[in-house]
């Protein structure tokens, strides 16, 4: 069974604006998968109509249930971080999620709860009103309050907005152990490196339309014709005029240079050598997915 199937999926709003044509792909169960897509390219549209937010034409099942027909199942499947926060300010943070809970029909969860705060980093916070939370405490309470009635497939759009280094890390340290205890993950992001370290599956999403979908290592080897970046540092800022031709920037002792292949870093120690110019030091920067992302939309 997959975790989450679209079909032919197209959402078109009242001023006849075309959000998603025919978007059509599947999750397998636990996967992470990582959507990517600019501001306005139909991720968080495509994201509500998997809740069951927004009206659409086509066919969502989430676990096997339609998200139109079989409501009750596909919810209960399905756990959803959207971007806009929203709590009743007249409950604390332990009321919010025991709330959430009832929603569900879920009771005698309160270990669960605990375990939930203790990975957000709320648990001296549990008795706390919601409208006294910071931003970033907000933002790791609505990841807490999707998870509440331990769904097998969890949306994430968005959910490090606004959150400082440390927080991110360790919401991802509780987000990694999920998946690895077989949850299927959906994220949403504009910190490419956390698709880089966190998924194996990139879909690329671009007006409406899927311009891409692949695994992630596959998705990386596709980007031939994206140059690797070698960075060197030369003692005295020296540096021969024969690999000049090399050459996308200077800055003072630091050069970068335009590889078609790994074979020319050898190449380039040997004319460094020969030249007499030592290295003090060097670094290899390859495409990032966000280089390969551009590509495909041809920027």
């Amino acid at each position: 069974m997959n975790a989450l199937e679209i079909n032919k999926v197209s959402k078109i709003y009242k001023n006849n604006f075309k959000a998603l044509h025919d978007v059509d792909f599947r999750i397998m169960q636990g996967d992470f998968v990582g959507l990517l897509g600019v501001n306005g390219a139909g991720k968080t549209t495509l994201i509500s109509s998997i809740a069951g937010i927004n009206r659409f034409d086509g066919q969502i099942k989430v676990m096997g249930h339609d998200v139109i027909t079989d409501v009750v199942k596909a919810k209960f499947n399905l756990g959803v971080v959207p971007q806009e926060i929203a709590f009743d300010p007249f409950l604390t943070v332990y009321q919010t999620l025991w709330f959430q809970s009832g929603l569900y029909g879920v009771t005698n969860n309160k270990s669960w709860l605990e375990e939930i705060l203790a990975g957000m980093h709320l648990e001296d916070k549990a008795y706390a009103n919601t409208r006294s939370l910071s931003g970033g405490m907000k933002r790791r309470l609505m990841v807490a309050q999707a998870l509440v009635h331990k769904p097998p497939v969890i949306i994430l759009d968005e959910p490090t907005a606004g959150v400082d280094v440390e927080i991110r890390k360790n919401l991802w340290d509780f987000i990694s152990k999920l998946h690895k205890d077989g949850h299927t993950i959906l994220l949403t992001t504009h910190y490419l490196e956390e698709v880089e370290k966190l998924c194996n599956q990139i879909i690329m999403i671009d007006k409406g339309k899927i311009i891409a979908k692949s695994s992630k290592s596959d998705l990386i080897a596709k980007s031939s014709g994206l140059p690797t970046i070698l960075e060197i540092e030369t003692y005295e800022g020296r540096f021969p005029d024969s690999l000049r031709h090399l050459l996308v920037s200077s800055d003072n002792d630091r050069y970068l240079l335009n590889l078609q292949s790994n074979d020319e870093i050898l190449a380039i120690l040997n004319e460094l050598n020969n030249a007499g110019i030592k290295i003090e030091n060097m670094n290899i920067n390859k495409p990032k997915l966000e280089d390969i992302f551009l590509k495909y939309l041809g920027r």
